[in-house]
């Protein structure tokens, strides 16, 4: 469908990049699969904790769409999906005002959760939304200095999972605390293959990712990583008896994952938008595995 035929909703749903929410989810998923197991899954926060995990993901992702428009980042040699800023599709203005709906969205689902567990998840909440805005956003742009692979780590990954896990029970286990590290660095090696992909046009732009700062072959080392130590930390909590043995389902995952690494390997510019999708979809399935794992034993 050509762009003159799109209606707004349509171009709204572009801007929101749908694909990119099931990775969203794969925290929320691994801490509710872990309240769970320690039968203190409460459906209620885990649906709010869910609304918030994808709220922030979309709230992240218009932000880019706009702020990097703004920044000059994205221009028509662009190698990812359509900005719908830069195709001028909406103005930086109804883009910021619908940036605005999101956040306010994820504020009235996490004042749910700020009624059941207090100031704790409103201090969290707080500095999600403030990542998620400042990562292209504000006067210190997180992307812009090679920071984002740090903080998609911790909000994606360590507050997704504790946080989810928090909300339900009311403290966080030893399990969760570990248990956010795989899911924070799958969910991190979908930001490396988005900033491979981007790296020459990035680095034109000023724009100092770790892959500017790594070249290339550096990025894919930073995949590699990221990927193998999510699965080594799997099978080591094992070993370490704090995940049950069905846990280890989430090795179901590998084919997805070790398809998408001969992508990054081997591809380069546009054809990496497979491997970002893979990646979201193995942080997704690893999750959705390792809940599985539990409830079969």
């Amino acid at each position: 469908m050509t762009q003159e035929k799109m209606n707004p909703i349509q171009i709204w749903w572009l801007a929101i990049r749908p694909r990119t929410l099931p990775a969203a989810a794969s925290g929320v998923t691994m801490g509710s699969a872990l309240a769970w197991l320690d039968g203190s899954f409460q459906i209620l926060p885990a649906l709010a904790a869910l609304m918030v995990a994808l709220l922030l993901q979309i709230a992240s992702n218009v932000a880019n769409d706009v702020f990097d428009f703004e920044r000059g980042a994205d221009t028509p040699e662009r190698l990812g999906p359509v900005r719908v800023t830069q195709a001028g599709m909406l103005t930086p203005t109804q883009v910021k005002r619908g940036l605005a709906v999101i956040i306010g969205l994820a504020i009235l689902f996490g004042l749910y959760l700020a009624s059941l567990r207090g100031w704790t998840v409103i201090l969290l909440g707080a500095a999600a939304i403030l990542s998620a805005v400042a990562y292209t956003g504000g006067p210190y742009p997180l992307g812009y200095h090679g920071l984002g692979d740090v903080f998609v780590f911790i909000f994606f990954g360590v507050a997704a999972v504790a946080g989810t896990y928090f909300v339900q029970v009311g403290s966080v286990s030893a399990a969760a605390w570990w248990m956010s590290a795989p899911i924070g660095l799958i969910v991190t090696a979908i930001l490396v293959v988005n900033n491979l992909r981007d790296l020459e046009s990035d680095r034109k732009a000023s724009k100092h990712t770790l892959a500017v700062r790594f070249g290339e072959k550096g990025t894919k080392l930073e995949y590699i990583l990221c990927m193998g130590v999510a699965y080594l930390t799997l099978l080591l909590l094992f070993v370490m008896e704090v995940i049950p043995v069905g846990g280890l389902l989430a090795c179901l995952s590998l084919p997805i994952a070790i398809r998408t690494l001969r992508v990054v390997l081997t591809q380069k510019g546009r054809p990496l938008n497979a491997a970002l999708a893979g990646t979201g979809q193995t942080a997704f399935l690893f999750s959705m595995f390792f809940w599985l794992g539990l409830f079969l034993s």
